[in-house]
């Protein structure tokens, strides 16, 4: 099993490690919205551009540090802006939470939760959602 797990973890053969092998690709390539029918066609390759993603948010570079193989800062940055307002980051993490959770039993939803008094204290006080309110530009 180890063994198993090291071979279909191994991004050694790609171009960055960050970058997504066939199987990883096929995974999040559903959630992803196709190109907005009318206007301008898309011209960028969609799986570049999560590869760049996928570098910032793995070596935690600048965007403006990304290397020239990937589409321009501008354009990696704008898509990970929008799909982050437009939930496509959250459709694919849901896909993914619920891959993951059907691996490991019958059902891809939790039937039980546990809250501690230290957990409702954060709550109140904001927690985890005002972090990432905190980090996100005002609309």
């Amino acid at each position: 099993m180890d063994g198993e797990n090291r071979a279909r973890y191994n991004h050694g053969h790609l171009r960055y490690p960050s970058d997504l092998t066939d199987a990883e690709w096929n995974e999040i390539v559903p959630p992803i919205a196709p190109a907005r029918r009318g206007g301008r066609r898309r011209e960028v390759d969609v799986r570049n551009l999560v590869n760049g993603v996928m570098y910032v948010l793995s070596t935690g570079c600048q965007w403006r540090y990304i290397p020239k193989d990937f589409p321009p800062k501008s354009t990696v940055y704008r898509y990970f802006w929008d799909w982050s307002r437009d939930g496509t980051l959250d459709r694919i993490h849901d896909a993914l939470y619920a891959k993951c959770r059907e691996k490991l039993g019958p059902e891809a939803s939790p039937s039980a939760c546990i809250v501690d008094s230290r957990s409702v204290k954060s709550a109140e006080k904001g927690g985890c959602a005002s972090i990432r309110t905190a980090s996100m530009r005002a609309s």
